[in-house]
């Protein structure tokens, strides 16, 4: 379903009183001037049938893998039935609680051990009742690793589940949907501002400050945030690496947030376009091995145009040794990375130990790296536990990791830039598993910063005009994303 159709079901459930606006209380206890009722769907067949749609449009656009559904008692449940009688799945019911008759059974349906889950909910806050229903199935043998929700209010629930290994894929955010309904003049500004301080002062997710004592989320920068800092705001923030700051200020400036990947062999060919292209991008991302005629000359040329055309280097090296290693393939060899590319990436398979090593060579001239917290191939392992790792990793040495190559947000902190790959205007994928997602669900769905298009640009009849486009299609999305802003 387009945009502009998601935007009319924004629309619909304001119709229906699903979206209100007053003075409310939450599951949780805490007093809300915005209140999103989905119980009302179940008097409204086409809404329901159509939300629905949007729920398995999400589940396939993320390819999801699962063996059974199971809808959280009780608004999720008609959802997800619907979702199941329409495409065969077969679905799982969990009780509140057991019965005290016949199997006094906690969840009903048929399942094997090690089945995994998928997880169908209306409305996040903290994140709760999924990890409660999703702690129950796991009591059962079943794992869960995925959730989709209707509405995520934007108040830590993706940084709770991600913290317990479950993924949140949201149709809607609350932000988002503050946008439509101040474009349609369904609120005005006043009102979106006074749910947007709510949203951003009352953060559910704890985190643990460096003493090691926790802390209410309110206290600390949350990811919230981000959606209304611009990147130039975001570039202020006091503990930034200075790097991720001139990268943010360079989008700001250039009105771009497009990472060129330019995975080509010649040399001459990898200067034209970067000569060509420079002026739409941000970012020119390189494979510096895949190079058949590597120079020293080249690199140096390569550099000139970057600070001709205001635009970093990134080698998308994927370090993945020990620390001594690393730091050598770094400094040294034919490529001499550290001495051109302003950024370079690595897996967190190693431990820390390979952030540490490229720090000692990196740090002293200025460099960043990127962890790879989650990747865009198929069936990747980049997932769960593994992206817990890395964000821990990432925080312990924010001095000189400046954010992720990820799918999705990953990080409550806006000091920390977040990377796509993948994108590409239409989402699908290709025979070798590469999947692909489109500018506008990746910055404002999913909370990016930077799109990363490689055959997207470099398989077109004009380079240029495909760049633009792109360039044009993900600084229009990270507007919309950022809303509407005080003059």
């Amino acid at each position: 379903m387009s945009t502009s159709n998601k935007d009319r079901v924004i629309l619909k459930l304001h119709d229906v009183d699903a979206v209100k606006f007053g003075e409310y209380k939450l599951k949780s206890g805490m007093m809300t001037p915005i209140y999103i009722d989905l119980r009302v769907l179940v008097s409204y067949p086409d809404l329901m049938n159509q939300v629905s749609s949007l729920l398995y449009e999400r589940v396939e656009s993320e390819e999801l893998q699962f063996d059974t559904v199971c809808g959280v008692p009780y608004t999720a449940l008609p959802l997800a039935t619907i979702i199941c009688s329409q495409h065969g799945l077969p679905m799982l019911i969990r009780r509140k609680e057991a019965k005290d008759y016949g199997t006094k059974r906690l969840v009903e349906g048929k399942f094997r051990e090690g089945d995994t889950c998928l997880i169908i909910e209306d409305t996040v806050t903290s994140g709760s009742s999924i990890l409660e229903t999703a702690e129950v199935l796991s009591q059962q043998g079943l794992k869960v690793t995925d959730a989709v929700v209707v509405m995520d209010r934007e108040q830590g629930a993706v940084e709770m589940l991600a913290s317990k290994g479950i993924r949140l894929h949201p149709i809607f955010s609350l932000f988002n949907l503050l946008n439509v309904l101040l474009a349609s003049e369904r609120i005005d500004k006043q009102m979106a501002q006074n749910v947007r301080t709510f949203i951003l002062a009352n953060n559910t997710f704890s985190g643990k400050e460096e003493n090691g004592n926790s802390v209410p989320a309110t206290k600390k920068l949350c990811v919230e945030q981000k959606a209304e800092l611009s990147y130039a705001e975001r570039a202020k923030l006091p503990n930034i690496h200075p790097l991720a700051a001139q990268l943010l200020n360079i989008m700001e400036k250039k009105q771009s947030n497009l990472c060129l990947s330019a995975d080509v062999t010649s040399s001459e060919e990898l200067l034209q376009l970067a000569d060509s292209l420079g002026p739409s991008i941000c970012l020119l991302k390189t494979h510096v091995d895949i190079l058949e005629d590597f120079t020293e000359a080249f690199s140096q040329k390569l550099q000139a145009l970057a600070e001709q055309h205001r635009f970093l280097i990134f080698e998308d090296r994927k370090f993945a040794d020990i620390g001594n290693t690393v730091k050598h393939q770094y400094e040294g060899g034919l490529f001499r990375i550290s001495s051109w590319s302003h950024i370079v990436n690595a897996h967190a398979v190693p431990g820390p130990g390979v952030v540490q090593g490229l720090s000692a060579v990196g740090k002293p001239l200025g460099r960043g790296c990127l962890l790879i917290a989650q990747m865009s191939s198929k069936g990747s392992l980049a997932t769960g536990e593994y992206t817990k790792a890395t964000l821990q990793m990432a925080e312990q040495q924010s001095d000189f990791v400046m954010g992720f190559i990820c799918g999705s947000k990953v990080s409550s902190r806006p000091e920390f830039i977040h990377m796509t790959p993948g994108v590409q205007m239409q989402a699908g994928g290709d025979v070798l598993g590469q999947q692909y997602t489109t500018p506008e669900d990746v910055l404002r769905n999913r909370g990016s910063d930077v799109i990363i298009v490689g055959r997207g640009i470099l398989a077109a009849p004009d380079k240029l005009s495909a760049a633009e486009s792109y360039r044009t299609s993900g600084w229009e999305a990270y507007t919309k994303r950022l809303g509407p802003r005080d003059q």
